[in-house]
Parts: structure tokens; C-alpha cells; sequence
């Protein structure tokens, strides 16, 4: 079931604090109204903020609302005393270079970025007077889908204040009737629960929420809101007609088809588990408990293996066994022996489970043949190139059975998983390393335990309909919804309908008509339904399955694939990976903020990255010139968004920073390219701001990047002779005794005395006592030990090559942690504010006691997936 969530927050800047007033009153919510309206299962919802600032000065307000990933943001406005500033939806690369125009001289940048699951978060900043009003209004828009039989809207309620005029509507509108609906929350005590009402009658459902803001408050004496958690929707709808459910509104049509109480079809599935060295500890464990009940849920009359791999590919059995008793018994004595070690084979691995599947024998005549695939990281032995991989499983499976991949962390490579999936019939889901991993697997699988129809093709009238959305299918599972949308081109009295499928028990013929005109009577006389909805829906659908399907097209057909999904995201003003949303502000603020739509390919792990790279030249390359190779070198392909990312920055220590290596870039060059400067972006504790930093361009022989005793580390690097490039690092593990040394030609492993030699023009995985050594071919290195710091080292080929350094888990490190990037992540006191007299493009930063004046910078951050995206950061002048 897809989920429709929220979230909105309002944040005062540090400048009340400057100002000695405490931020929970300078920014008063005085109200905040979540207005969604849930049509035939699109759900269009309103979020309108009203804050007024009582401060004596300005301050910077934050607007964050939590949105669904599956979310497409259509409005977005703010009215400062009366004046409304829109947002205006535009084509990526235009967007950008008007954003670019406005912010010449360095500003800030909002973003949509991804804070959980489900979740992604808009977020804007706007500078508010003293006693003036400001009202923030988003509008986003999604088509819910059904899973494992409901649908789920789930609105995240975190206003972090009491608000004065607190009220969500949802009004629910099903024609086919409403079966089942119910509420929920994480936060109703009994006082929320007086604050909740819910009028439902066949076909509609109104469900308010307003509570007051003595019901608010967590206890009478406190000033604190209770409205801090999930807000959820339920619900599911009436299903008599064999063939689904068609509606029809202003010529343009949408088709439902669940079929329910039919057979379900046996199973033959293969289970690929990666069983390499990073899936050690608690990974393997939880796939172990995953799989445990799994077993359990398989039925009698399914068949099932399981493949392990990690540098080598082990088969269970040399067939796929019936699902009995002593069978699940003898699978289930296998899964609590695995154990993790070794590299990464994923080619062997999937070609061994369809040349399992092609040699079994005594299937049922009737099933459905499928593989699950589970792993942890990219390829590292045997094929490493993921489109040779893509290409032979493509060709392996040539279309008899259905491929679903499962990423397990943010180590995976999810476009390639994704690709794969969606080329062999099946979709990739990522899994994430919480406690509820293990569950997260089951409920995977749930998802696809069923499957009760195969081989379905929906078929309309083809001379009477255009712009269908997708009409074949490879499988139907109990408890989904197959949706179909498009336009009546020519008058009809009635729109006809038939589905082909294939049961489990025979081949299916459906039939049904549609009366147009009646259909259109349905939807007339409802005040709180919007009237274009179902064209909007077929934009939607239409738009999402043009970019899936480019996903694994080829490249002229993807470019005409993603011209067409542009063309419809324009013209209908949704924000989608190829759109920016552009939201111009008043003249003597930072006068533009750019919102760009991630993919659950951003959605990985953040970082803190350190780059090098020319200041004086690039490299001898033309002058200003960005080159891709450069560009890949900086790019996590596990990256995430900067304004997701936490850094460790506390308070306590009395370190200084002071090291020539870093300097400030004088706001005196802005014509340089943003690619030019190497830098080191941290975020401040608790804040939105980031810090920036850049290496002055000096040669050293040797420069203490970093050292914690505690966690037994420590990183050094040397800049080259005639550029501002780091080619060489150091990083020395105390347990267990190894010493890395990476330069641009190789990397060198020393360990009791043995020297190991890996080349960067090959992939290569080890552990040596809990310690993954991990080398993509001409791309990157990393080095993770359990409960430590990961340090990774991109990789540029020569000529004119270099490397990037950066850090992940970095709250492990501790408060002894030092080194000039060290000291960044002791317990140093950040202060962050600004003077009286100071512009808002000031700040003082106050370390461990010194201040030191920053002004704001526009930058690129290359940890993301496009370095066009722009990072607005404080650089922090340091000097020796």
C-alpha cells in the first residue's frame, strides 16, 4: 500500500538567539490546515502554513513538509504580508540556469531531499520582518497504490509547537463504495482522541481532526505538543464487477481491476542470498530470521532452492524441492548455518538459479516461476561490469521468469538492481539496516506470495482511445490493483472493455461496458472534488511508467521516453526527476531557491567529502571546462543530499583548527567553475547550515588528516608537486595491525609483513580480521570494520589523475578524534550568528572559542548523483 505522508516544521533561524529571543516564540505557527482530498485512490492534498514572526528583528523562517516519494509536487506559493511569490515548475536544465543567474553571487538552495522509506522532505527559507506574516502553501498530488488489500494514507503530524488553528481534513470519495475504513495514530492520547471526528456513508468519508491547543499540550504546565507522529488512513473499497471498475470524467477514463477469490498459482522460486563478507554481523542475521519465516509462509503445492554466493556460487540442492514439512524442515537447519565472507559474484549467481529453474522437473503444469535476489553490495568477482551482467541475465532469462531484486543498505549499486528487475519483469525495493529488516524482507515477500493471474492484456477500442497508459502485465498478486488510464478520442455511448489472463485453473476471458454518459453523472454535484482528476491520474501514471520504462530502454529510445515524461511534467506542472521547481523570494533576500525531485537512487548513505582538485589549473584541460571523468570521480553512487546529512559536531573540545592546507576562497573569483575547488562540506550540529573549506593550494609533504586513538585509525595524504590534487593517502588501522597506502597508480596493502598490490584497472574484495577491503575497478576504494569509521577514496584515472577522500558512520568517531579534518569532527563548539549590523549573506562562527567572520558561498557538491545541484555553505577562513 503506498502512503501519503507529511510532515511540516518551522524552524527560526539563529538570529532570534543573537538577538536574546528564545526561537519558540520569535515563530509563532498560528495555524496550519492539511486540506487532502482522496478521489477514486488519487489523493491531492493542501498544506497551508500561517506563521507570524514576533521578534524585534528579522528572522529566517524554514519551511519542511514530508512528502511521499511517489509524490509529485504541483503548487507551491508564499504570501509575505499579502505579496505572493510562486513557485514556477520549469525543465531541469532551464531551471537551473536561472537559478544559476540569481545566485551569481552565492545563495542558498532548497531542496527536496530523502529522510526515510517513504519519506522525502520540501524545504524553503524565507527571511521574515519583524512582526510581518508569512503563509507557505504546497500542494502535491499521487496516485495511492493498493497493497496487500488496502490503501494507506499516512500523514506525518510534527509541527514541533502548539499551533493556535491545528485542523487535517481528509474526504475520501470511492464511487465503487467504501468496504472498510479505519484510523489510527502513534500519538492520540484520550484528550487528541475528543479532537477526532469521522462521518462515513457508502461512498464517501470525511475524517477531521482539530484538536485545541490545551488537548495539544503534553500536561498542563508545559508548553509542549503532543502532535509529534503518524496521522494514518486506512481503507479499502467494494469489488462486485468481474472485469474492474471503469470511471469517466471529461472525456478521459480510468480502469480498476482486482480480481478477488480466485486461485492462487504454485510457486517455483529461487532464492539468491549474497552471502559475501559485508553482509557479516547483523545483515546475515536478519536475512536468517527473514528467511526462517519465510519458509514457514511457503504453500504446500510451491516448489523452492536457495543459491548463497560471495566470490564462489554454492547450490543447496541440484533441484528445487517440494514445499513439505520435512523439506521447509531441511531448508530451515541450511539457513541457520550461513555465514559471511568473501567477495561478491552476482552474474554466476542469478545464472545458476535460472539454470536451476530450466532443469527442474515434475512442476506443476500451471506456476509461476520466480527469482529473489538479495544482496548487500556491487559486483566484485567474477563479471564486474553491470551492463555485461544486465545483458546476460537479460538474455538467460529471455522472459519465463520474474526477476526481483533486493538492495540491501546503501553499499548497493540500486540503478543496477533496478534495471535488471524491471528488464526480467520484476522491481527492485530497497531494504533498510534497521532493527526491522527482517520483517522488511517478509513483507516483501507477502507482496509477491500470491500471484493469482499471469500473462494479463487489458484491451480497449483501439480506434477510440489514445494515450493509454501500460495495458500488458506480466503477473496480478491477491491483494494489488492493476490501473489503466486514457483518452476517449472519438464519441461513445458506451466504452467497452476485455481482459485476458491466465488462472491457475484456466484462461480467462473478462468483458464489461461502460456507459459514458453515466459514468460522467457519477462524479457531478461533488463540491469537494477537483474535476479534472482523472486526467491528472493519466498524466501521473503516464508520466512514472514513461520514466520506468526508459530505466532499461536503450539510449535513443530513452531520451524519446524521457522527452515525452518532460513534455507531460510541464504541461501539467508536476515536479518529477526531469522538472525543478524555481521559487523566487523578495529583491533584498537571497532571491531564488531551486526544489529538485531525488530518486530512490539518491537514497543512500551520507558522507563527508574531501576532494582535491586545481584552483591555478585543471589539470592543463581548457579553462572552465567540466569533465564527466571528473565528475564520476566525486559522485557517491551511494550518494545522498546535502541537507539530509548529519554531522558529528558537538561540544567540549578545546582543539584549534590550524592548518595551512585549508584557506578561504576569496569571493574575488566567482567566474571560477564550482568544479574547481576542492572542498569539505560539514553541517553544523542541529542545523541546516553547511560549512565549507578548501585547501589552499600549497604542495606538503605530508598532511595529518586525521587520527582517534579510540578508534584506532588515523588518515595522512600528500598533495602533488605541480597541482593542488591529493594523489597519495595513508590510512593505518591499529586492529587489526594494517597499513593502506592508495596512490593514482595502485593500492598498496602492508599487513605482518606482506605485501599485497591491487591495481585499479581490476575489482577486488578481502577481509582481514573484520576488516573489508573493497576496490571498484577505476571508481573507488573502501575500508569498513564493524562499530568503526568507513573511509572511501575515489578514484580519477590519469593523465592529470587524482583522488577524493570522504567518511561514513561518522558518529563513531570520538571526543579525542584530531588532525586537520579530525579536529572538524571533535567535540569543538560551533556557534552560529549574526552580529546586528551584519548583511544576511554574514555570519560570526564561533570554534572552541575564536570567532571567525564567514560569508555565505554558492557551491557544487559533487557527493550527489548530478553536480549540477547546488549547495549554499558558510566558508570558514582558516589560517595558520
Amino acid at each position: 500500500m503506498e502512503s501519503a505522508l507529511l510532515a511540516v516544521v518551522v524552524l527560526a533561524s539563529l538570529a532570534a538567539l543573537a538577538d536574546g529571543i528564545d526561537p519558540k516564540h520569535a515563530i509563532e505557527i498560528y495555524s496550519l490546515h492539511v486540506d487532502c482530498k482522496v478521489t477514486s485512490r488519487f489523493a491531492h492534498t493542501v498544506i497551508t502554513s500561517k506563521i507570524v514572526n514576533r521578534a524585534n528583528a528579522s528572522s529566517e523562517v524554514t519551511f519542511e513538509v514530508e512528502l511521499p516519494k511517489t509524490a509529485f509536487i504541483s503548487n507551491f506559493s508564499m504570501s509575505i504580508d499579502g505579496k505572493v511569490y510562486p513557485g514556477i515548475i520549469k525543465e531541469k536544465a532551464s531551471a537551473q540556469k536561472q537559478y544559476d543567474t540569481a545566485v551569481s553571487h552565492g545563495q542558498s538552495a532548497g531542496l527536496v531531499k530523502i529522510t526515510g522509506r517513504k519519506l522525502e522532505q520540501f524545504q524553503v527559507s524565507v527571511s521574515v520582518a519583524a512582526g510581518s506574516r508569512v503563509t507557505f502553501e504546497l500542494t502535491h498530488e499521487e496516485l495511492l497504490k493498493r497493497r496487500l488489500g488496502k490503501y494507506e494514507l499516512l500523514l506525518k503530524v510534527r509541527p514541533k509547537q502548539l499551533v493556535q488553528h491545528f485542523q487535517i481534513d481528509v474526504h475520501i470519495f470511492e464511487p465503487q463504495g467504501i468496504r472498510f475504513l479505519e484510523t489510527n495514530s502513534t500519538f492520540l492520547t484520550n484528550e487528541l482522541t475528543e479532537a477526532l471526528t469521522k462521518v462515513q456513508d457508502e461512498t464517501k468519508a470525511h475524517i477531521l481532526f482539530k484538536p485545541t491547543v490545551d488537548q495539544q499540550k503534553i500536561s498542563p504546565e508545559l508548553g509542549e505538543t503532543l502532535l509529534n507522529g503518524d496521522f494514518l488512513v486506512r481503507y479499502d473499497v467494494r469489488r462486485d464487477a468481474t472485469a474492474g471498475d471503469i470511471q469517466i470524467v471529461n472525456g478521459y477514463f480510468v480502469h480498476y481491476f482486482a480480481p478477488r477469490e480466485m486461485p492462487v498459482f504454485p510457486k517455483n522460486v529461487v532464492f539468491v542470498i549474497d552471502r559475501s563478507g559485508s553482509m557479516a554481523g547483523r545483515k546475515i542475521e536478519q536475512t536468517r530470521d527473514a528467511l526462517l519465516k519465510i519458509l514457514q509462509d511457503l504453500r504446500a503445492e510451491d516448489h523452492f532452492s536457495f543459491i548463497t554466493f560471495n566470490s564462489k556460487v554454492a547450490e543447496w540442492r541440484s533441484s528445487l524441492l517440494e514445499a513439505t514439512a520435512e523439506n521447509v524442515a531441511r531448508a530451515a537447519a541450511f539457513v541457520q548455518t550461513l555465514i559471511a565472507s568473501g567477495g561478491t559474484d552476482i552474474q554466476q549467481a542469478l545464472l545458476a538459479a535460472v539454470d536451476a529453474l530450466r532443469r527442474a522437473e515434475a512442476l506443476p503444469e500451471r506456476s509461476v516461476s520466480m527469482i529473489i535476489l538479495l544482496t548487500d553490495g556491487q559486483p566484485t568477482s567474477g563479471e564486474t561490469d553491470v551492463e555485461v551482467i544486465q545483458e546476460d541475465i537479460q538474455k538467460a532469462i529471455s522472459g519465463k521468469y520474474a526477476l526481483f531484486c533486493l538492495g540491501f543498505g546503501f553499499d548497493v549499486s540500486y540503478k543496477f538492481l533496478e534495471k535488471m528487475a524491471l528488464s526480467n519483469g520484476g522491481i527492485a525495493r530497497r531494504i533498510y539496516e534497521n532493527a526491522d529488516a527482517a520483517l522488511q524482507l517478509q513483507g516483501f515477500y507477502q507482496e509477491v506470495a500470491t500471484p493469482i493471474l499471469t500473462k494479463i492484456e487489458m484491451q480497449y477500442p483501439e480506434n477510440a482511445i489514445e494515450g493509454l497508459t501500460k495495458t500488458n502485465f506480466k503477473l496480478f498478486f491477491e491483494g494489488s490493483e492493476i490501473v489503466v488510464s486514457g483518452k476517449i478520442s472519438n464519441e461513445l455511448d458506451l466504452l467497452p472493455v476485455e481482459i485476458k489472463a491466465q488462472s491457475h485453473t484456466s484462461d480467462l476471458t473478462l468483458k464489461e461496458e461502460a456507459n459514458v454518459k453515466e459514468k460522467e453523472q457519477v462524479f457531478q454535484n461533488q463540491s469537494y472534488i477537483f474535476g479534472n482528476f482523472i486526467e491528472r491520474l493519466w498524466a501521473y501514471l503516464t508520466i512514472q511508467q514513461l520514466l520506468e520504462k526508459s530505466i532499461s530502454a536503450q539510449d535513443d529510445q530513452q531520451k524519446a521516453l524521457e522527452a515525452r515524461a518532460l513534455e507531460l511534467s510541464l504541461r501539467y506542472g508536476f515536479v518529477t526527476p526531469l522538472t525543478s521547481l524555481l521559487v523566487t523570494k523578495p529583491a533584498e533576500q537571497p532571491q531564488a531557491e531551486l526544489a529538485n525531485k531525488p530518486t530512490e537512487a539518491d537514497n543512500e548513505k551520507p558522507s563527508t567529502l574531501l576532494v582535491g582538485a586545481s584552483v591555478r589549473k585543471l589539470s592543463s584541460r581548457p579553462f572552465g571546462k567540466i569533465y564527466e571523468d571528473d565528475l564520476d570521480a566525486y559522485r557517491l553512487r551511494s550518494g545522498s543530499l546535502p541537507s539530509r546529512w548529519r554531522s558529528p559536531l558537538h561540544s567540549g573540545s578545546n582543539k584549534k583548527l590550524h592548518s595551512p592546507v585549508f584557506r578561504l576562497l576569496e569571493q574575488t573569483t566567482p567566474q571560477l567553475p564550482a568544479n574547481a575547488y576542492p572542498q569539505l562540506l560539514l553541517q553544523l550540529p542541529g542545523q541546516n547550515e553547511i560549512i565549507c573549506v578548501n585547501t589552499d593550494g600549497q604542495a606538503q609533504s605530508s598532511v595529518d588528516l586525521l587520527s582517534d586513538p579510540e578508534q584506532g585509525i588515523s588518515v595522512t595524504g600528500n598533495l602533488g608537486d605541480k597541482t593542488n590534487h591529493f594523489v597519495q593517502f595513508r590510512i593505518t588501522y591499529v586492529t587489526p595491525p594494517v597499513q593502506i597506502h592508495v596512490s593514482t597508480d595502485a593500492v598498496v596493502v602492508h599487513r605482518n609483513h606482506e605485501t599485497t598490490r591491487l591495481p585499479w584497472t581490476k575489482s577486488a574484495a578481502s577481509t582481514v580480521q573484520g576488516l573489508r577491503i573493497s576496490i571498484e575497478k577505476e571508481r573507488s576504494l573502501t575500508m569498513s570494520l564493524s562499530d568503526t569509521v568507513t573511509v572511501k577514496i575515489a578514484f580519477v584515472k590519469p593523465p592529470g589523475g587524482f583522488l577524493g577522500l570522504y567518511f561514513l558512520d561518522t558518529n563513531h568517531f570520538s571526543d579525542n578524534v584530531s588532525g586537520v579534518l579530525g579536529q572538524l569532527y571533535s567535540k569543538a563548539r560551533l556557534e552560529n550568528k549574526r552580529s546586528v549590523n551584519q548583511r544576511d549573506d554574514e555570519r560570526l562562527l564561533s570554534v572552541s572559542g575564536s570567532e571567525h567572520r564567514v560569508t555565505r558561498q554558492y557551491k557544487k557538491d559533487y557527493r550527489l548523483e548530478s553536480a549540477s545541484d547546488p549547495v549554499s555553505c558558510w566558508s570558514l577562513d582558516i589560517t595558520s
